[in-house]
């Protein structure tokens, strides 16, 4: 699901993967993901966003929430649109021994049509 309206996009991506076949040597998998999302781009094309890409581990009943606030810029290079990102990732919760925080640069190249 995804909205957009004046400059604001919102939305959730969500799934759901498991085991059913395959080899009984593999652990099996049974995880839920939800991406809700906010953002919100300027008339300069100034992105800010903050999203969640929360993980929850039905097997270990253990959740993964990392927030990430980002801010993006969209530039054009040789006439070729290309976006610059930087994020922040605050793990509000981990299994054990999971990480704490992360940091993450993005460059995504645009190809209009």
């Amino acid at each position: 699901m995804l909205q957009q309206r004046e400059g604001w996009t919102y939305g959730i991506l969500a799934n759901h993967v498991w085991s059913f076949a395959g080899s009984s040597h593999r652990t099996n998998v049974n995880s839920t993901f939800l991406q809700p999302f906010l953002s919100y781009t300027t008339k300069t094309y100034t992105t800010f966003l903050i999203n969640t890409e929360s993980t929850y581990d039905w097997a270990a009943s253990e959740w993964t929430v990392p927030l990430n606030p980002t801010v993006s810029q969209l530039v054009k290079i040789g006439g070729v649109p290309i976006s610059f990102g930087l994020a922040g990732r605050y793990y509000a919760t981990t299994p054990p021994g999971g990480p704490d925080w992360g940091l993450r640069f993005i460059v995504t190249f645009l190809f209009p049509r």
